[in-house]
């Protein structure tokens, strides 16, 4: 199969639909939650309403003694207690009445909140481990094109948003809707005129919410991305402080995190502006509200027409009203900001895991790997492997030479089924790997990489994550096998040094032996050495070699350098140019051969004995 020259179209893609449907499947094993929040804000908005009632009860039947105002069921209760009389003599009990009303909605306001509280953070806990669980079984490639910082983002910028709208707003909604029905079906049985005056711009209000929040949705995009674009940027930068500090990049990157932070700064500035002019407005039409609602009232109980009571009535209700209407704005703009966020989610949530192709089986693994006329590309346009083919039996070591790009942890990969070959067959031990089951084939498959992978941790642990319940001689016993035992105990610490993050704390060579005694831990009859000794010393790396020679007898070894000494030993040498095995063989087959390897060990040699004088 040959390289084709031809290059992939472009593809658009677009942002998909919000997947309300996610926060939907979360939210059901907390309904009693959002059920006893729903009867919560019912009962609180019935015991909020109940105190302007009180109020106007007050002043129009108590006070001044008028009928008209007070609704028949509220006359007929106050008949049983002893009517006008009864409370001009026990004034108190319209105060007793309205610190009770005030206290029941303080409850069932906090019965609320706290029923959402714990819906939202149950929502929370449940929608990062999805995302956890969902990061951890997409395949390999996911990863090596996504952007860690990005990643970051959402599992924690967006989820956080989604739940600040579940627990902020979701009940608001609700709140809003009860409260508007309650207040219009109240007003409008007092007085249909006064109820109109007194909900003239709430229309107003009402669509200047929508409009807000048709722009505030577009602006929060372009600041949220902006977000992900500047803390992809820090997390590079930080993990990257070696190769800046060694090349005295420290004022490119400030530079190019400014012009970053810049651009967060003005679309962040650009939100912010229509927060202000929004909310600004809204108090602005929300206080004329009640102004006009007020002066209407004071010159309709002038004229007769209206009843002192009734205006304190009618100003509360329009102020408890005016106030969720414009929250209105505030809803949907963190619906917006919400919805933002679930599409983001919903971006990694609907990345397909990585598939079972085969059977999913888990047979032993010890025995012979053949790989038969294999073909892998990236894309369908390019092939990085093009018929390789060779056969590995246990005991034996297969050493891989290549130049740069030549698909040498290419093919290990393949090993792996961390990609899927396009044509040809891999079998381990007469299994096709297609068909083993993922987790085990990379059990018993242990790879060291060129730049390994060191967690924040002691040296202990970071040697024991394969194998967390093995002894301290087991873990001492492949640090000697990794030649780094005597550099361990020579620190000051040993074993519990701490390794800085992506361990830096140790040197280039130390992390490798690392990390090859981390990979020893996993007892794996198939070993992979991916360039992983290319910063120890020709005597250390013999050293090492002979270890794991002993060590490794009945399973096979994998060794991908540059290093002719690295290799002379192996009992097969592959090598591959441009996706093809052009030779193979022994050191001694090879050397007596025109080709790459002959030149590469000219050139080594030559270079060695220019050193040695």
């Amino acid at each position: 199969m040959k390289k084709k020259e031809k290059k992939p179209p472009q593809e658009r893609t677009e942002r998909k639909k919000t997947n309300w449907k996610l926060v939907g499947e979360l939210l059901r094993g907390y309904r009693r939650y959002i059920l006893l929040a729903v009867v919560s804000v019912l009962i609180a908005t019935t015991f909020l309403y109940a105190i302007p009632y009180v109020t106007s009860f007050t002043l129009d039947y108590v006070i001044q003694g008028i009928t008209t105002s007070t609704p028949a069921f509220v006359l007929r209760l106050a008949e049983l207690l002893g009517g006008r009389d009864y409370f001009v003599r026990s004034l108190f009990v319209c105060g007793v009445a309205l610190v009770f009303f005030t206290g029941m909605n303080s409850l069932f306001t906090y019965t609320r909140r706290k029923s959402i509280a714990l819906a939202a953070e149950g929502v929370t806990k449940g929608m990062r481990d999805r995302l956890y669980r969902h990061l951890e079984d997409v395949p390999y490639d996911y990863h090596k094109h996504a952007s860690t910082g990005d990643l970051v983002q959402r599992c924690t910028s967006d989820v956080d948003t989604v739940r600040r709208f579940i627990q902020l707003q979701l009940m608001e909604i609700v709140r809003t809707l009860v409260m508007f029905g309650v207040a219009a079906v109240v007003m409008f049985s007092v007085n249909v005129k006064m109820t109109l005056i007194s909900m003239a711009f709430l229309p107003l209000l009402t669509a200047s919410s929508f409009v807000y929040f048709r722009y505030v949705r577009k602006y929060f995009t372009a600041s949220d991305e902006a977000e992900g674009a500047l803390s992809t940027m820090l997390q590079e930068n930080l993990t990257g402080m070696r190769v800046v500090r060694a090349f005295g990049q420290q004022k490119s990157e400030i530079e190019k995190f400014t012009r970053l932070n810049m651009a967060y700064r003005t679309k962040t500035y650009k939100l912010i502006r229509l927060l202000g002019f929004y909310w600004g407005m809204s108090d602005s039409v929300g206080y004329l509200q009640i102004a006009l609602s007020l002066c209407m009232g004071v010159l309709a109980v002038y004229q007769g027409t209206f009843t002192l009571g009734n205006v304190a009535l009618f100003t509360t209700y329009v102020a408890m009203l005016t106030w969720p209407v414009r929250q209105l704005g505030r809803i949907l703009a963190d619906m917006g900001k919400a919805a933002v966020s679930l599409g983001r989610l919903d971006e990694i949530l609907s990345a397909p895991v990585e598939p079972e192709p085969g059977r999913a089986l888990t047979p032993d693994l010890t025995g012979d790997i053949v790989f038969d006329n294999v073909c892998f590309g990236y894309d369908r346009y390019n092939d990085v492997l093009d018929g390789v083919s060779f056969a590995a039996k246990p005991g034996q070591t297969v050493a891989i030479l290549g130049a740069t790009g030549s698909g040498k942890t290419s093919l290990v990969q393949l090993l792996q089924r961390l990609y899927v070959r396009t044509a040809g067959s891999i079998t381990i031990a007469g299994t096709d790997v297609n068909d083993i089951e993922h987790g085990h084939l990379r059990r018993n498959i242990g790879i060291v990489l060129q730049e390994p992978f060191l967690y924040s941790r002691t040296i202990m642990e970071n040697i024991r994550i394969c194998a967390p319940c093995s002894t301290e001689e087991e873990v001492f016993s492949a640090a000697r096998t990794a030649s780094v035992h005597e550099v361990i105990e020579s620190f000051e610490k040993g074993y519990d040094t701490l390794v800085g993050e992506r361990g830096v704390t140790l040197s280039g060579g130390q992390q490798q032996r690392v990390a090859i005694a981390r990979t020893l831990m996993q007892n794996a009859p198939i070993l992979i050495f991916d360039d992983s000794m290319s910063a120890v010393d020709s005597e250390t790396d013999a050293a090492i070699r002979r270890s794991l020679l002993a060590l490794n007898q009945s399973g096979i070894t994998f060794l991908i350098s540059h290093r002719i000494t690295t290799l002379r030993e192996a009992d097969n040498i592959l090598v591959l140019e441009d996706g093809r095995i052009t030779q193979q063989g022994t050191h001694a087959q090879l050397i007596k051969q025109e080709g790459l390897y002959r030149r590469i060990a000219e050139i080594q040699d030559a270079v060695s004995e220019g050193g040695e004088a």
